[in-house]
């Protein structure tokens, strides 16, 4: 069975971690899950066995950053755009780690931090490579020159 309404599956999981007491705000985590494909620079869609035949697909959109768009206004944002998609990418196939999942603030996806297998940050990679900035709900700043 596969679940692809993202508060189906944000309730499924929830009811999972917290044995039977009310859905959280927040999962803690950590959830595992297999990267399906890199939506962008930020997000990712993801399969997550839940339990025995269970599955949940969503879309995930990294915490704590912001990727240039795919929808670029200039062709610097494009090439850094098409460079983080790739970057993700590579995580195709493999089993990475959501932790402090919430829902996003556009619905069909949840946001969370997201770690490789060996634990490395991938927000924190995006950023050191200069393809993300920290993002926290504030202005967005462009990209181009």
């Amino acid at each position: 069975m596969k679940i692809t309404h993202p508060l189906l599956a944000i309730s499924l999981l929830a009811c999972l971690i917290t044995s039977g007491t009310q859905a959280a705000d927040r999962l803690a985590g950590p959830i595992a899950a297999e990267v399906i494909r890199a939506v962008d620079g930020d997000t990712l869609r993801v399969r997550s066995h839940i339990w025995l035949g269970q599955y949940v697909e969503t879309s995930v959109r990294i915490d704590g950053i912001d990727a240039p768009e795919l929808k670029a206004r200039c062709p610097e944002e494009r090439t850094k755009a098409v460079a983080a998609q790739e970057t993700l990418a590579r995580l195709e196939g493999k089993t990475i780690m959501l932790k402090n999942i919430l829902a996003d603030k556009y619905g069909g996806r949840v946001r969370a931090s997201v770690l490789e297998d060996n634990g490395a940050d991938i927000a924190s990679e995006l950023i050191r490579k200069g393809l993300a900035r920290p993002y926290h709900g504030d202005k967005r700043q462009s990209w181009c020159q």
